[in-house]
C-alpha cells in the first residue's frame, strides 16, 4: 500500500515531509543557483530597477500559478492508487478513453513521447545543478576557472559510480542536507530584503504585466529562462506514491516556497543596489566569512538534486519495462526491505555518459541553460492534456468545468513552451535528440512485440484441443512439476511442444503460466492469481501484476496452495521458450527498425531474472520466428 492510503502520526508525518525535502523538491530547491541570473545574462535585458521588479514578479507568479496551484492543489488530487508521476497519469488517461480506441492511441503516443523526454531531463539536470555549484570557484576564486569542468566531472562520476550501493544510506541524509539548503537560503536572502524592503513590491502581478508589455519579444524571450524556477515541478507529482499528498503539500507550503521566495527577492534586493552582482547573485548574497561552507553546501545540494533524478530515472524504466515499452533490463535490488529502491547498470552508465557529454560539450550552465528548460516545459504540457482527460472522462467533471481548470494552465505551458523552443539551435536540440531516441526505441520495441506476438499467435495452437490430443496416448509421467511460461493465454507452448518431440515425457504437474503487467500501480495479492483446470494434474494460470509491484512468479504460484496445487521448490522446473527473432521485409515496420528490434530482442536481459526464477531450475528452449 502506498503511503499516502495509511494514517500517519504527526512523528511519521514530519518524516515523511523531511524525506520529501528532500527527494521532492532537490531540483527546484537549487533554482536560485542560476535562475535569475539566467533571465539577464543574454543582456537584452537591463538590470534597472523596474526590470529587476518586473522579471522577480515574474519568477513570484510563475513559481504561484505552476506549483503552488497547478501541481501541489490541482495534479496531486490525479492519483493512480495513491502513485503519481507521467506512467501513472498516462495509465489514468489511456483507460479513462477505453471506450476511444484512436484517442486512446493519441494518448499513448503522446505519453510516451512525455516518458522519453523525460530521459533528457535526466541528464540535464545532473549537468546543470552540479555545474551551476561548482561555478562558485569562479567567484571565489578567478584563478581557479579552469577547474570548474574537472571538479564537475568528479563530482558526477563519484555519484555515478556510488549508485550500486543503493540510495538507502544516501537517502537518509537528504533531508537532512535540503533542510540546511532550504534555511540557508532564507538566510542569505532575509539581510538583504530587510536592508532594501522595496524590493517586496514585486509581488504585484502588476510589475510582472508591465514587464511582459513593455519588452514584449525581449520578454517572451525571458520566459525560457524564467520557467528555470519551476524545473523539479514534476517531481512534486512522480514522487506521489512515495510520500503522500500531505507530506508534499506541507514541505511545499511550509518550508520551499518560502525559502525559495525570501532567497529569490534577496538577490533582487542585492541588485537594486549592485546591478553588476549579476553575474553571479546567488554566491554574491554571502558575507566572505561563509564562502566556503555555503560552496560545500551547494554543491552537497546540487549532489541531491542529481540523485533524486538519477533515482527517478531507475523507477521509470523498471515501470515501462514492465508496462512493455522497453525491453527487460538488468535491475538490481538495493535493499532488502524497499522494493522502491532499485538500480539499473545499463540506464546509470548510460545517463553517465550522456552527463559527460553534455558537460564538456556545453562547458558552463549559462550554456546548458538553453537546453534545459525544452524538456521541463514539454512535460509540462503533456501532464496538463493528460488531467483534461483524467478529470473530464475518468472522473466525468462538466467539460466547461475541465476546460476551465486546465485551460489556463495549457496556455501557460504552451507559452513556455514556444519560449524555449527559441532555444532550439542553442542546446535545446540535446535534450530532445535524447528524447526523439528513446521515443524511437520504445516505440519499436512496442510494435516489434506487438509483430511477434500476432506472429506467435498465428502459428499458435489451442492448449486445451493440444492437451486432448496428447491425452488420449499419453506420454510416460514423471515426478514433479512442470512450469510452462507463455506470453500468450490458452496457447501451447513452444517449450512444451520441444519437450514432448525431444524427451518424450510429460510431468506429474503441469502449470501453463502467463505473466500479464497491468495499467495500475499495485495488485493485491487476492487478484493476483487466477487458475484454471484443464485436467490430469493441468492448470491455466494468469499472474497478475501492477507495473509497481515485483513480477516474482515463484512468489505468486506458491498462492496455489490455497486451491489444492502444491509446489514443492526441489521438484519445480521452469521451461520457458528463448525466440530468436529474424527480420523480413514485408508488412511490419521498416527493415531498419525490425533489425533494431531483433538486435533489443536479443539483448534483452534474460526473462529468468526478470521473472526472479531460480537459475538452477530452468530449462531454456529456443526457436525462431520470422517476423
Amino acid at each position: 500500500m502506498s503511503s499516502s492510503q495509511t494514517a500517519r502520526s504527526p512523528t511519521a508525518l514530519a518524516g515523511l515531509t523531511l524525506g520529501a525535502l528532500g527527494v521532492v523538491y532537490g531540483d527546484i530547491g537549487t533554482s536560485p543557483l542560476y535562475a535569475l541570473k539566467e533571465v539577464f545574462h543574454g543582456g537584452h535585458v537591463a538590470t534597472t530597477p523596474d526590470n529587476i521588479l518586473g522579471v522577480l514578479s515574474l519568477l513570484f507568479w510563475t513559481m504561484t500559478v505552476i506549483v503552488s496551484v497547478k501541481y501541489v492543489l490541482l495534479i496531486l488530487r490525479a492519483d493512480n492508487n495513491g502513485e503519481g508521476g507521467l506512467i501513472a497519469m498516462l495509465a489514468l488517461a489511456t483507460n479513462a478513453v477505453n471506450d476511444r480506441p484512436r484517442l486512446r492511441r493519441g494518448l499513448m503516443m503522446v505519453g510516451l513521447f512525455g516518458t522519453a523526454i523525460f530521459f533528457g531531463d535526466a541528464v540535464i539536470t545532473p549537468a546543470m545543478t552540479v555545474l551551476s555549484a561548482i561555478e562558485g570557484i569562479e567567484v571565489y576564486a578567478p584563478d581557479y576557472h579552469d577547474a570548474v569542468l574537472p571538479v564537475s566531472l568528479l563530482v558526477l562520476a563519484g555519484l555515478f559510480s556510488v549508485q550500486r550501493f543503493g540510495t538507502g544510506g544516501i537517502g537518509k541524509a537528504f533531508g537532512p542536507v535540503m533542510l540546511a539548503w532550504f534555511l540557508c537560503l532564507a538566510a542569505l536572502g532575509l539581510p538583504h530584503v530587510l536592508d532594501n524592503p522595496r524590493v517586496l513590491a514585486a509581488i504585484n502581478p502588476l510589475y510582472a504585466l508591465n514587464f511582459c508589455l513593455e519588452y514584449r519579444w525581449v520578454a517572451f524571450v525571458a520566459l525560457g529562462a524564467v520557467v528555470l524556477v519551476v524545473t523539479g515541478g514534476e517531481a512534486l507529482y512522480a514522487d506521489l506514491g512515495h510520500f503522500g499528498k500531505k507530506p508534499i503539500r506541507l514541505a511545499w507550503y511550509g518550508m520551499v516556497m518560502p525559502a525559495l521566495v525570501i532567497n529569490y527577492f534577496g538577490q533582487g534586493a542585492m541588485l537594486l543596489d549592485n546591478p553588476t552582482a549579476i553575474k553571479n547573485p546567488f554566491y554574491l548574497l554571502a558575507p566572505s566569512w561563509a564562502e566556503i561552507p555555503l560552496f560545500l553546501l551547494a554543491t552537497a545540494a546540487a549532489t541531491v538534486a542529481s540523485q533524486a533524478l538519477i533515482t527517478a530515472a531507475f523507477s521509470v524504466t523498471k515501470q515501462a519495462i514492465q508496462l512493455g515499452i522497453l525491453p527487460r533490463l538488468r535491475v538490481l535490488h538495493t535493499s532488502v526491505t524497499d522494493i522502491g529502491q532499485i538500480y539499473v547498470p545499463f540506464v546509470n552508465w548510460a545517463l553517465f555518459a550522456l552527463v559527460v557529454v553534455a558537460v564538456a560539450f556545453f562547458g558552463s550552465s549559462s550554456k546548458l541553460a538553453g537546453a534545459y528548460g525544452v524538456a521541463v516545459t514539454i512535460d509540462m504540457t503533456i501532464t496538463t492534456v493528460m488531467t483534461f482527460f483524467v478529470i473530464r472522462y475518468g472522473w466525468r467533471y462538466p467539460l466547461a468545468l475541465c476546460l476551465a481548470a486546465t485551460g489556463v494552465f495549457f496556455v501557460i505551458d504552451v507559452t513556455f513552451l514556444a519560449s524555449n523552443l527559441l532555444k532550439l539551435l542553442h542546446g535545446g536540440w540535446f535534450p530532445l535528440l535524447i528524447g526523439v531516441g528513446m521515443f524511437t526505441l520504445m516505440l519499436t520495441w512496442k510494435q516489434g512485440r506487438k509483430q511477434l506476438s500476432d506472429k506467435l499467435r498465428e502459428d499458435a495452437i489451442e492448449l486445451g484441443t493440444f492437451l486432448e490430443a496428447v491425452f488420449i496416448n499419453p506420454p510416460l509421467r514423471v515426478a514433479g512439476t512442470a512450469v510452462f511460461l507463455s506470453a500468450e493465454k490458452g496457447t501451447t507452448p513452444n517449450a512444451l511442444l520441444h519437450n514432448l518431440k525431444h524427451n518424450k515425457v510429460l510431468h506429474e504437474q503441469n502449470i501453463f503460466v502467463t505473466v500479464k503487467h497491468h495499467e495500475v500501480p499495485w495488485i493485491g495479492l487476492e487478484q493476483r492469481c487466477e487458475a484454471q483446470a484443464l485436467g490430469h494434474s493441468c492448470w491455466q494460470v494468469a499472474l497478475h501484476f501492477g507495473f509497481k509491484d515485483e513480477p516474482d512468479v515463484p512468489q505468486a504460484l506458491a498462492l496455489l496452495e490455497k486451491q489444492g496445487v502444491l509446489l514443492e521448490d526441489m521438484e519445480t522446473s521452469y521451461f520457458l521458450s528463448r525466440d530468436i527473432v529474424i527480420p523480413t521485409i514485408g508488412s511490419g515496420m521498416a527493415l531498419w527498425r525490425e533489425k533494431l528490434f531483433a538486435s533489443m530482442h536479443r539483448n534483452a536481459a534474460a526473462a529468468a531474472d526478470f521473472l526472479h526464477l531460480p537459475t538452477n531450475r530452468i530449462v531454456e528452449l529456443g526457436s525462431k520466428v520470422e517476423i
